[in-house]
């Protein structure tokens, strides 16, 4: 029987100070996170320098509190795994510090993780099948990609971005309707209530990349129509509005994945990212795979926002692979997918 293998998790990238214990890189034994939504609500988004020293305050007792439920010590742990980039430079600081000074304690490998891998790799938890190769879109606060997953731990970048994120829009998108922070699931709430079709707001699409997105013309094209309501006294319905934008971004999101899909006659097709738990993209995304003969999986909303089972989960292949970094490792902010 092969040894089974315990990776300690742990994620501090921005507002999140988590910390797991994942056995053998499928089964989760510990969960815990420590949110600081309820702090920056107050800010309208995300505060670096607050969000850093929360995670100092937090990141022992969530760390000491997965051991716990876990039923693990130190000493029965393979190796610490940590994301170290990309994110907050403050916030991935701590993380990787409490990392480093626990490999160091105990003798154990350190094996820094990036945080979109992790996100990729949340489906492994729930989905015993799912193995390379497989196409991934990664849908965040701060990316947008579309990655074929070739191998555990190599990446292809297909797609990405060229300018807002989705999960940015939608921030940006509900600051400016009126709905506040976060604006991802608020956005997804009232947007239930109101018409998708309403307004006909536009789809971008990139000569030369089809499969890059672009999102900050839908976000302006949002505020334009806000203006344009107001300036001529017309009633602005915020339902209507939410639900359209949302469409929109759905559209494209589904559009470039089922196409990547085809033309790489990729058969699995998953999505990953805290924008994964909206209900519209999953469902618009589910009935695409479907027409198209593509098998679809995603995470529990649990595993979609920011965890340390991720990062246990991505470790843990990793460490498979002989990854392992020095006392040496510093957060890396900008870090791009596939870089050591």
């Amino acid at each position: 029987m092969e040894k089974e293998i315990y990776i300690l998790g742990i994620e501090s990238s921005c507002d999140e100070t988590a910390a797991a214990v994942v056995k053998n890189g499928r089964e989760v034994c510990s969960n815990v996170i420590a949110s600081q939504i309820d702090i920056h609500t107050l800010y309208g988004g995300v505060v670096p320098e607050i969000a850093s020293r929360n995670h100092i305050e937090k990141v022992n007792q969530v760390i000491n509190q997965a051991l716990a439920d876990a039923g693990k010590t130190l000493e029965e742990i393979d190796a610490i795994a940590v994301t170290y980039g990309p994110g907050l430079v403050g916030a991935l600081l701590v993380g990787v510090a409490a990392a480093k000074a626990i490999a160091y304690a105990a003798g154990k490998p350190l094996v820094g993780v990036h945080h979109i891998e992790g996100h990729i790799c949340a489906n492994y938890i729930e989905h015993n099948e799912l193995k390379p190769p497989f196409l991934c879109t990664v849908v965040s606060g701060g990316h947008t990609h579309l990655v074929k997953v070739t191998d555990y731990g190599k990446y292809e970048i297909l797609g990405r971005t060229r300018d807002d994120a989705a999960g940015e829009a939608f921030d940006k998108v509900a600051r400016a309707i009126g709905l506040g922070y976060p604006g991802g699931p608020k956005i997804d709430r009232v947007a239930k209530e109101g018409n998708p079709d309403a307004i006909a707001f536009p789809r971008a699409h990139i000569e030369d990349a089809p499969y890059d997105f672009s999102f900050s013309g839908l976000k302006s094209a949002v505020l334009n129509y806000m203006n344009q309501c107001k300036m001529r006294g017309e009633e602005v319905v915020i339902e209507d509005v939410a639900a359209s934008f949302q469409k929109a971004v759905v559209d494209v999101l589904v559009e470039r994945t089922v196409l990547a899909a085809k033309n790489l006659g990729i058969h699995q097709v998953a999505l990953a990212g805290g924008v994964a738990s909206n209900s519209a993209l999953r469902a618009g995304m589910a009935a695409a795979c479907e027409e198209n003969g593509l098998n679809l999986c995603y995470p529990s909303p649990i595993y979609c926002t920011d965890n340390g089972v991720m990062i246990g989960v991505a470790g843990y292949y990793e460490y498979l692979a002989g990854t392992r970094h020095g006392l040496d490792l510093n957060a890396v902010p900008n870090l791009k997918l596939g870089e050591r």
